[in-house]
């Protein structure tokens, strides 16, 4: 993108609107101040030059310069500091005076010195340069109260409140900005610890989570495998065998998610990573089943995959299964007889999965639809979130609904080692 202009002056357009209105009011300013003060001096002063045409002319150009006083404020300075030199040498020992003399005990300097001044103290930022600054707002005081006369003490007020008062109220200003920089630093520094400190707590909240699950659910799932187990064996009828098996099968597959959460969980603890054993990547659940559970119950689904089929992590893989199998279970609740449309896209580092459905066709029925705890979006978005990945549901584009989850291809997972 093209940086504007205007950048190249000011950092925000409000100290570009403040300086076009400084300018252009001291340009009014000068021509009043002409009219309204005329020159004391003779006014064949001028006459070597032709008239007051020149000094209109660094008086224009000195206020055009004021545009840049933020950013080139030494150049300005420096403008400001060889006219207050060429000023007495060319009255004492010259043909006659550059710039327009108002009064004789008045300063013999531009009208832009203070703002000068004012701006080699504040925007000047090195040292070296700021050293440089002083020494020349140093010649155009001393050069100013002209102390190789008799200066009068109209002449040393003057080139006080020319010179002195404007540095003076730099210096406040720069310490004021400093002082409001640090304090904002201290306070984004505060603020930065207090976000350490609380993913700190998160982390240990995990772990103490992945503990607590590791600790009472898997040990209260595998009696419940191993009675299941026992009854299959001890069992005569076999419509007994067959369900303890699938309640067998079952609990096994809960154990294995249930690794899968832990070992994600724990992933952000403080413990050495060589105290982990990592799971290894398997492919991706078959969604067939999923997709033919839907269709057999009246709900089409488009089902398309997208890339080459890649190996995830089983925590991920599991993810990807239950973002489905809970985004057709709400088209059966709340969007019966709709057209579905599953899209799997698979890359090298990522997964994702876009769950579509149009328009139900009419009103789904409120026992099915209230059915539920009305949490499922919420519990499958921190499922996508625990495993690092994004998560979008909401209003599609031409009406219906989308569930729309992007997945890391592959998270580290594992239970700890000491805990098998």
């Amino acid at each position: 993108m093209k940086r504007p202009l205007w950048r190249l002056l000011w950092n925000d357009k409000r100290e570009a609107a403040f300086d076009v209105a400084l300018v252009l009011g001291l340009i009014l300013l000068g021509r009043v101040m002409l009219v309204m003060y005329p020159s004391d001096t003779s006014p064949e002063a001028h006459d070597w030059i032709g008239g007051l045409w020149l000094n209109d002319v660094i008086m224009t150009c000195l206020d055009v310069a004021l545009l840049a006083r933020r950013r080139y404020p030494i150049v300005l300075m420096s403008l400001v500091a060889a006219l207050a030199l060429l000023q007495p040498l060319m009255v004492e020992l010259g043909p006659g005076p550059l710039l327009f003399i108002n009064q004789q005990s008045d300063p013999w300097l531009p009208g832009q010195t203070p703002w000068a001044v004012y701006a080699a103290v504040v925007y000047t930022s090195s040292r070296p340069w700021k050293f440089f600054a002083w020494d020349l707002i140093s010649i155009t005081a001393l050069v100013s109260v002209r102390p190789w006369g008799d200066p009068s003490s109209d002449a040393v007020v003057g080139a006080v409140m020319w010179t002195v008062f404007p540095a003076v109220l730099g210096l406040y200003v720069s310490a004021r900005r400093r002082l409001v920089s640090a304090l904002r630093e201290r306070a984004e520094r505060a603020e930065r610890e207090q976000d350490l400190l609380a993913e700190q707590a998160r982390a240990d909240e995990r772990t103490r989570l992945a503990t607590e699950m590791h600790d009472v659910v898997t040990h209260r799932v595998s009696l419940m495998v191993l009675q299941a187990g026992a009854l299959g064996v001890a069992a005569k009828d076999p419509e007994i065998r067959q369900a303890a098996e699938e309640l067998r099968s079952s609990g096994c597959e809960a154990l294995e998610e249930l690794r899968d959460l832990v070992g994600v969980l724990r992933r952000g603890s403080a413990e050495p990573e060589e105290h982990f054993e990592v799971a290894p990547p398997t492919a991706l659940p078959d969604l067939a089943e999923l997709i033919g559970q839907s269709e057999s119950v009246g709900v089409p689904v488009e089902f398309t995959v997208d890339g080459d089929p890649r190996v995830v992590s089983a925590a991920v893989g599991r993810t990807a299964y239950r973002v489905v199998q809970e985004a057709l279970t709400n088209v059966h609740k709340h969007a019966f007889g709709s057209r579905v449309g599953v899209r799997l896209l698979h890359s090298d580092d990522r997964l994702r999965l876009v769950v579509r459905n149009t328009e139900p066709p009419e009103r789904a029925a409120a026992d099915l639809a209230d059915s539920g705890s009305g949490t499922g979006l919420l519990g499958l978005q921190q499922r996508v979130e625990l495993v690092g990945g994004t998560f979008r549901a909401g209003p599609a584009a031409g009406g219906g609904f989308e569930v729309d989850v992007i997945l890391p291809a592959y998270v580290p997972t594992g239970e700890a080692a000491g805990d098998e």
